[in-house]
C-alpha cells in the first residue's frame, strides 16, 4: 500500500516550509501531510508589535500562545495525526532539526503507528539529554549566540523563546544566514526567514524522552545527513547515528546523504523528494 509521509518541522518553523517538498512528493506520486505542532502555523502568535514599524518594547512583553506547550503536548498532537494517517496504510514519519525530539518521543510512546522514521539532520538523543549535547566537541563550531542577537524579551518571564526574525540588524541577519542557509541566495534566505514564526516552546524533554530500545528501537529508521549544515554539524549527525546504532545494533540506521545547509533541502527539495520516494519502497516489516 502507498505510504503517507508525515512531515514534522523544526524550531520556529511550521507546515508552510514543507510546501515545496510536498509539491515534489506529489509530482512523484506520493501522499504527504505536513504537521503544525501546537502553537505553530495558524496557532502561532503574531502581535501588532511584530509588524512594521516594530514596537520592540511591546514585542518583549506580549504573551504568546505557545507558552506552556510541552513536548508531551507535541507528542499527543502528533499521535492523533498518525492514528488518522495509519488508517490509510503505512506511515513514514519525517522529522527535521528540533522536530526530532517530538518524533523520537512519539516513537517511544506509539511505535505501532510508525512504519519508518526519517531524521533529516534531526535530533535523536540517545546517550545524553538534548541540552548536554551542545557542550560536546561536535557542536563546537555552532554559533549558539546567533539567535540571541535578535532575542526579544526574557524567556523566563515570557515562558517561551522569542526571536525577532523581522529585525533589520545586519549582524543578526548575517548570523542567521550563516546558520541556516549559507549556500542560498539572499532572496532565498529572506523568503525562508519570513516563513519563520517568532515564538518557540521551552520544553525539549528529559532523560525519559531519549530513544528507547524496546519501543523506538523497533521502528525501521533512516538518517539523512546534510553535509554543509552549520546548525547541526555533520560530526554531530554522525554521532547520533553511531549512538542509535549502538542502542539497536540489529536495527541500524539506513544512512543517506544530501549536500547543503540546514534549510537548502527545503528550498531545493527535488533531491530530498527522490530520497524519500526511494524509502517508500523499502521493507517496513519489523522482526
Amino acid at each position: 500500500m502507498q505510504p503517507t509521509f508525515v512531515l514534522v518541522h523544526g524550531a520556529f518553523a511550521n507546515s508552510f516550509s514543507f510546501a515545496p517538498l510536498q509539491a515534489e512528493l506529489g509530482l512523484l506520486g506520493h501522499r504527504s501531510v505536513a504537521v503544525d505542532l501546537p502553537g505553530h502555523g495558524f496557532g502561532a502568535t503574531y502581535t501588532r508589535a511584530y509588524q512594521a514599524p516594530q514596537d520592540l518594547e511591546g514585542l518583549a512583553t506580549a504573551p504568546g500562545s505557545i507558552k506552556g506547550v510541552t513536548l508531551a503536548d507535541n507528542v499527543a498532537h502528533l499521535v492523533g495525526i498518525l492514528e488518522r494517517a495509519k488508517e490509510n496504510g503505512p506511515v513514514i514519519l519525517v522529522a527535521h532539526s528540533r522536530g526530532g525530539f517530538t518524533a523520537t518521543a512519539t516513537a517511544n510512546a506509539r511505535p505501532d503507528l510508525i512504519d519508518r522514521i526519517v531524521y533529516v539532520a534531526a535530533w535523536c538523543p540517545v546517550d545524553l539529554d538534548v541540552n548536554d549535547y551542545y557542550a560536546e566537541p561536535e557542536m563546537a563550531t555552532v554559533d549558539a549566540a546567533s539567535l540571541g542577537l535578535a532575542m526579544a524579551g526574557n524567556p523566563a518571564e515570557l515562558g517561551l523563546l522569542r526571536v525577532n526574525f523581522r529585525t533589520a540588524d545586519r549582524d543578526a541577519l548575517a548570523a542567521f544566514k550563516a546558520a541556516f542557509l549559507a549556500d542560498g541566495t539572499e532572496e532565498e534566505f529572506l523568503t525562508f526567514l519570513n516563513t519563520f514564526q517568532p515564538d518557540e516552546n521551552l520544553d525539549v524533554g528529559t532523560s525519559a524522552d531519549r530513544a528507547q530500545a524496546a519501543t523506538w528501537g523497533t521502528v525501521p529508521k533512516t538518517f539523512v545527513r546534510l553535509t554543509d549544515d552549520a546548525s547541526m554539524p555533520l560530526a554531530m549527525q554522525d554521532r547520533l547515528i553511531r549512538e542509535g546504532d549502538a542502542l539497536t545494533p540489529d536495527n541500524p540506521y539506513d544512512v543517506r546523504t544530501l549536500g547543503g545547509s540546514h534549510l537548502k533541502w527545503l528550498v531545493d527539495p527535488a533531491p530530498a523528494a527522490r530520497i524519500l520516494g526511494e524509502l517508500a519502497t523499502l521493507p517496513t516489516v519489523r522482526d
